[in-house]
């Protein structure tokens, strides 16, 4: 019987790689459809250019790509929205989440809980903002940069956490990490 483990790590190990591939892929979709739904799904448009651009720079399939701009067209999808929110970490580091969301009333109370297991308060609306600044390139791809370090080595772990979310797009810190 030797060699009887050797699918089943493979099978594991592609498991958790075919996950974090869905994670990013329903991102993608997601500000795809939402930004197809901004221009009326015009794919000349360069807002929808560059976040199609961003997709398929993570090797997203055509045929995804195509449904989330359909989708984005047509009325009867979802209704996404982007959010914000600011949080203050161990040692006062500011804490930026960026999401895309259908469901506003069920994405804040859950972001609010896995921050509040992590001891970490969601700030109120511009409060963590002030530490960073942001930078827009004409594509509406906002890079956020802070304008100050802090050094905490916990916050890693709140991080991951977050990252697990399926709302949550992305997460900028001013912490050097």
């Amino acid at each position: 019987m030797s060699g009887h483990n050797k699918w089943s790590k493979i099978k594991h190990k592609k498991a958790s790689e075919d996950a974090k591939k869905s994670k990013t892929f329903s991102m993608h979709a997601k500000a795809i459809a939402m930004e197809s739904k901004r221009v009326s799904g015009d794919i000349n448009s360069p807002s929808l250019r560059a976040v199609i651009d961003r997709a398929k720079a993570v090797n997203m399939p055509a045929d995804n790509i195509a449904r989330a701009i359909e989708k984005g067209k047509s009325n009867n999808g979802d209704n996404l929205e982007e959010v914000i929110y600011e949080a203050y970490g161990p040692g006062g580091v500011a804490i930026i989440i960026e999401g895309i969301t259908d469901n506003k009333n069920r994405t804040t109370p859950e972001i609010k809980h896995l921050l509040s297991k992590q001891g970490i308060s969601l700030g109120a609306q511009n409060s963590a903002l002030w530490a960073f600044t942001k930078n827009e390139n004409g594509y509406r791809a906002n890079v956020i940069i802070p304008l100050s370090d802090i050094d905490t080595e916990n916050l890693l772990n709140i991080i991951d956490i977050l990252e697990e979310h399926e709302d949550v797009k992305s997460i900028y810190t001013n912490a050097n990490i």
